[in-house]
């Protein structure tokens, strides 16, 4: 008699549904041309190309333009057409791309920085273009006039920009791990705050302005979501690359989090659950679970007559603990760690099967993320890596 054949449940992953090849060197971002099939790129080789898809179903440039030194960031305004492209001397170079993708014109360049242009940001209800270098710049430019209206120095090079229409707050993040906030004018600006909670470099920014929260991914291969509009200072960290994180979207109408990484990481967080805040970690000179001295408390160590441990944290109390009180692992997902980390053993008893369960799903790419874009509309993601290959995902089966 046959045996009976169960039924494999069914993952749910993104589809791959398209690889665009032809770049020379690494494409440092891209965008999904709105509703149409079609991707604009910017790369390092100095060319932008306006990918659209043919009858034989892969993608051809329909515009293939060089420029003047190696692109580095854009930002395209769908209403308008218009892209702004930053470049490797510190120029900002502006097009404005016919209805049918098959024409790009010159409008105006922006003598914006002394070196690299590592961010743009084009805001068409204020007319601005925002920017940021690698000369530790942050400059915003009068997109009908091409005037510089003011700058602002930051503590170190700045590698993630976003900006709040409402409010007109910037926000920056820089390779000291940094954030700061500036309150924008016509002509000046206002530093309302800055925070640190990254041990690395912040890689990566994402606004979310219905929620009013703030996404900062970092080398430290963590994400960490800043509650601005609830003016608690609550910070929620999320634990899920084994490498630095490279780019961040969020789906507003599904409140999910995609955050990419150079381990080629596609993490989706649901946002839709009741976080918590990991702990402060206490500091003790023993052993918060058996009193054992830790190696540099030499009196209790003499007294006792007992030889010092190394000392450990929990993850879910933040208690000082030995080793042998925090044996166990275990992963939380509500406070943001999917993969299993130290906890001690009151703690490892008290955490409930519900409690491990996940809220992100992990997907491979099969190429380290230097960047990416999510389609809301459509449900599509473009993720570009380092291996110069531009994809396109369907995210619907894990995005809903």
């Amino acid at each position: 008699m046959a045996a009976e054949i169960q039924p494999q449940p069914l993952t749910r992953k993104p589809i791959l549904l398209q690889r665009v090849e032809g770049s020379q060197e690494v494409v440092n971002m891209a965008v999904i041309v709105p509703k149409e099939e079609g991707v604009i790129s910017v790369s390092e080789d100095r060319t932008v190309r306006v990918w659209l898809k043919r009858d034989s179903g892969q993608y051809w440039p329909s515009i293939y333009h060089a420029m003047p030194s190696p692109c580095s960031c854009m930002s395209f305004n769908p209403e308008t057409r218009r892209l702004s492209i930053g470049l490797d001397n510190g120029t900002i170079s502006e097009f404005i791309l016919s209805e049918d993708y098959n024409k790009m014109t010159a409008v105006k360049n922006y003598q914006a920085h002394q070196s690299r242009v590592t961010m743009v940001l084009f805001v068409l209800e204020l007319e601005w273009v925002l920017s940021t270098g690698q000369d530790k710049q942050f400059s915003w430019h009068c997109s009908e006039s091409g005037q510089r209206l003011g700058c602002y120095r930051t503590s170190a090079v700045a590698s993630g920009l976003q900006f709040d229409v409402e409010t007109r707050h910037v926000f920056i993040g820089d390779h000291s791990g940094q954030v700061t906030i500036l309150k924008l004018e016509q002509e000046n600006c206002t530093l309302l705050t800055s925070f640190r909670g990254h041990t690395g470099g912040v890689t990566a920014l994402c606004w979310d302005p219905v929620q009013r929260v703030l996404f900062s991914g970092s080398s430290d291969h963590s994400v960490i979501m800043w509650d601005i509009g609830g003016r608690k200072g609550t910070a929620i960290e999320l634990q899920g690359h084994n490498d630095k994180v490279r780019a961040l979207s969020y789906a507003q109408h599904t409140r999910q989090l995609i955050s990419c990484g150079g381990d080629g990481g596609i993490v989706v967080w649901n946002m839709d659950v009741e976080r918590q805040e990991t702990p402060e970690w206490l500091d003790s000179d023993s052993c918060q679970k058996c009193d054992q001295p830790f190696f540099w408390n030499f009196k209790q160590m003499w007294d006792s007559k007992k030889i010092g441990l190394r000392q450990h944290h929990c993850r879910k109390c933040g208690k000082a603990v030995c080793g042998k009180c925090s044996s166990k692992r275990s992963s939380i997902p509500l406070m943001g760690f999917e993969f299993e980390v130290r906890v001690c053993d009151s703690c490892h008893e008290a955490i409930t099967d519900e409690e491990r369960a996940p809220t992100a799903t992990f997907h491979d790419s099969k190429h380290n993320i230097v960047h990416v874009h999510f389609d809301a509309t459509r449900g599509w993601l473009l993720t570009s890596g380092t291996d110069k290959v531009i994809k396109l995902w369907d995210m619907t089966p894990v995005v809903s």
